[in-house]
C-alpha cells in the first residue's frame, strides 16, 4: 500500500509471553527483540519489527492458538466481552543503528456466534497464524460489529503509526502513496447524487469487481431457480433500470435460498434478494421498494466508495483480477466481507430517497416503502438478528421511514422531523 518494496525475514528470538508491567511495554519489547535480531545480520537497510497480541484484561494476553480446539476456546472468550488488540513496532536503521519504537491499540467488539457457526468459520480460515485466531480482513469481519481505533492494527500492522515512525527515521513514503492512489482516478458528475465526484475506480473496473464478488457470493449461497420468482424480481428490475440514473450498467438480479430477511447490492449492477425477504412482502410494490433501494446504492456508487475508503485502490485492483495469486484472492475476500458491513446513515437515507424516486418513475406505489419498513421494524422487535439480517446491514429503520416519507410527500411531518434530528443512544 505504501509503494515501498520489502522482503520478509524471520527473527530467531523467543517472544516474551508474560506481561511484567503493561501490555504496551510487552509488544514493544517483543517488536524490538525481533528487529534487533534481523538488523544484526544486515549491513544496511531499514528493519521493521512487529508483535501483535489480544489483551483480555487482568494481565492476560492471547497470541496465536496452538491448535483448533484452543482457537475455538479463545474465540468464545473474545466474543463474551470487548477486547484490545495491541501491536508493538520497532524500526531500526541497520547502518546507523537508529531505533524508533511505538505501539498502537484498537478496541474490538464481536457479535457472539454459535458453536456451529464457529465450526463453519474455521472451515474457511486457519486460526493458527492469527493473534486471537480471527481475521478482521476476511470472513471474520462478518461478526466484528465495531472497532475503536486503527483497522490495520487489528490485521497486525498499524499503517498510520508505521508511516510516522518511518518518517522519523528518514524514510518518506507519502509521495509514493499519493502517486499510487491517484493513478487512474477520474472526476465525473454523478446524476444520482447530483454532485461532482472523484473516484479511483472506472466503470469498467467496477463491473469487473462486481463480477468477481458475484462469483464469490454464488459460491457461498444457493441461487433459487424457480422460474416464477426469478421472473417476478427481474420484471421489477427491468422497470426500475429503465428509469434509474445509471443506464450504462446491465443489471443482474437473483434470489438466494434461505430465510434471511435481507437484500444485497454489489458494484457494477448486481443485486441479490434472500427468499426470506420475498416471503415477507405483501405485494410487488413492497418488493420494488427493496430492489429500488439497492438500485440507489449502485447508482450512487456507495459500495465502491466504501471499499475504496476502507481498503484503498490497490486491493480494489487486486479484487478485479482472476488468478490464483493469494494476495489477489485476499483482496477479493476483503471486498466480500465488506458487502455485509453497514452503510453509513447518509448512504442509507440517500438510497431510500433514490429508491422512492425510481419507484414513482416506474409506476409503483412509493408509499409501500414506508409500509414495508414499518413491518420490518415489527419483525426486528420479535426476532434476534441473524448473521445476514436486514437490520444489521440496513440500520436506522425509524429514521429511514422518516426520510422516505419526506421524499414521498415532498415535505416533512413533525414526528419525522424528530426522528431525523434525534440522536441515537
Amino acid at each position: 500500500m505504501m509503494g515501498v518494496s520489502f522482503r520478509v525475514q524471520l527473527s530467531q528470538v523467543k517472544e516474551i509471553k508474560k506481561i511484567e508491567t503493561t501490555c504496551a511495554a510487552l509488544v514493544k519489547e517483543n517488536a524490538l527483540l525481533k528487529a534487533r535480531d534481523v538488523a544484526s545480520r544486515l549491513q544496511e537497510g531499514v528493519v521493521i519489527g512487529a508483535d501483535t497480541v489480544v489483551y483480555i484484561g487482568h494481565k492476560q494476553i492471547v497470541g496465536k492458538p496452538r491448535d483448533l480446539k484452543e482457537a475455538k476456546r479463545i474465540l468464545r472468550i473474545l466474543m463474551s466481552h470487548p477486547q484490545w488488540v495491541y501491536t508493538g513496532l520497532a524500526v531500526i536503521d541497520a547502518k546507523t543503528n537508529k531505533v524508533i519504537t511505538g505501539y498502537e491499540k484498537t478496541k474490538v467488539h464481536m457479535t457472539p456466534l454459535s458453536d456451529e457457526e464457529i465450526d463453519r468459520y474455521y472451515q474457511h480460515i486457519s486460526p493458527l497464524d492469527k493473534a486471537g485466531g480471527f481475521d478482521i480482513e476476511g470472513r471474520g469481519g462478518l461478526f466484528i460489529k465495531k472497532i475503536t481505533g486503527c483497522y490495520y492494527n487489528v490485521i497486525g500492522l498499524p499503517m498510520a503509526k508505521l508511516t510516522q515512525m518511518l518518517k522519523k527515521i528518514g524514510v518518506h513514503i507519502l509521495t509514493a502513496v499519493f502517486c499510487l492512489n491517484v493513478m487512474g482516478c477520474a472526476t465525473e458528475y454523478n446524476l444520482a447524487t447530483q454532485s461532482q465526484e472523484t473516484l479511483l475506480v472506472s466503470t469498467d473496473k467496477e463491473i469487473r469487481l462486481g463480477e468477481s464478488l458475484s462469483r464469490q457470493m454464488e459460491a457461498n449461497f444457493k441461487v433459487v431457480t424457480d422460474v416464477d420468482i426469478n421472473e417476478r424480481v427481474n420484471e421489477i428490475g427491468r422497470r426500475i433500470a429503465a428509469v434509474c440514473d445509471r443506464k450504462e450498467l446491465v443489471y443482474t438480479i437473483k434470489v438466494f435460498e434461505g430465510d434471511e430477511v435481507n437484500a444485497v447490492s454489489l458494484p457494477g449492477g448486481f443485486i441479490y434478494v434472500f427468499k426470506g425477504l420475498i416471503d415477507k412482502v405483501e405485494n410487488d410494490d413492497q418488493l420494488a421498494g427493496v430492489i429500488g433501494h439497492e438500485f440507489g446504492h449502485i447508482t450512487a456508487k456507495h459500495s465502491v466508495k466504501k471499499l475504496q475508503s476502507i481498503y484503498g485502490y490497490t486491493l480494489l485492483q487486486l479484487a478485479t483480477i482472476q488468478t490464483g495469486n493469494a494476495q489477489m484472492a485476499r483482496g477479493l475476500d476483503l471486498a466480500f466481507a465488506s458487502v455485509f458491513l453497514e452503510y453509513s446513515r447518509g448512504d442509507e437515507f440517500e438510497a431510500d430517497r433514490l429508491g422512492v424516486r425510481y419507484l414513482k418513475k416506474a409506476g409503483y406505489d412509493a408509499q409501500q416503502v414506508v409500509t414495508f419498513l414499518k413491518k420490518l421494524e415489527e419483525i426486528q422487535g420479535k426476532e434476534a438478528p441473524r448473521q445476514f439480517s436486514y437490520w444489521r446491514t440496513h440500520p436506522f429503520i425509524p429514521q429511514r421511514v422518516s426520510a422516505a416519507n419526506q421524499e414521498i410527500l415532498g415535505q416533512i411531518e413533525f414526528r419525522d422531523y424528530l426522528n431525523l434530528t434525534g440522536e441515537d443512544e
